[in-house]
């Protein structure tokens, strides 16, 4: 028998510095997306946040299931 795969949205913020330097938040794994973009624009109102509203990244994330399976490199 197949294993089911449990699919969930995560929400992350990225803010970019002047020097390109970048801080990722994540805000919370949610069941839906429409409790996801609820989280979104709650968070939208909170200090930081509010400066920079474009961050906000909404994407589909499953659990059990590995990423960076080929690992990765760096660029300087």
């Amino acid at each position: 028998m197949a294993e089911e795969k449990s699919a969930y949205v995560l929400v992350v913020h990225v803010h970019e510095f002047d020097d390109g330097s970048e801080d990722l938040k994540i805000i919370g794994l949610y069941r839906t997306e429409e409790r996801a973009r609820a989280a979104v624009e709650r968070a939208r109102t909170l200090p930081g946040f509010r400066d920079t509203p474009d961050g906000f990244s909404v994407v589909p994330y499953e659990l059990d299931v590995t990423g960076w399976t080929e690992g990765f490199t760096t660029e300087e």
